[in-house]
C-alpha cells in the first residue's frame, strides 16, 4: 500500500499539469479590479464635492428652535 501511494505521488509530481484559470488570467483580473477600484474612488473623491477636513468647527451653525 505504501509503495503504491509513493508511486502515485512520484507520478503526479512529474506529470505536466495544465494551467488553471488563476494561472492564465489571475494577473489580468487583479489589474482590472485595481483599475476599476481606482477609477471609481477617483470619481467619488473628485466629482461629488467632498469637503476635506475632519474638524466641524465653524461649519455647524445652530438653527432657530421651532416650537
Amino acid at each position: 500500500l505504501a509503495r503504491g501511494i509513493q508511486h502515485t505521488a512520484v507520478r503526479q509530481a512529474h506529470a505536466k499539469r495544465e494551467p488553471t484559470f488563476h494561472d492564465k488570467y489571475g494577473t489580468i483580473v487583479l489589474l482590472g479590479g485595481a483599475a476599476l477600484f481606482t477609477s471609481v474612488w477617483g470619481y467619488v473623491f473628485t466629482q461629488l464635492g467632498i469637503e476635506w477636513g475632519i474638524s466641524p468647527t465653524g461649519r455647524i451653525t445652530p438653527r432657530e428652535w421651532r416650537e
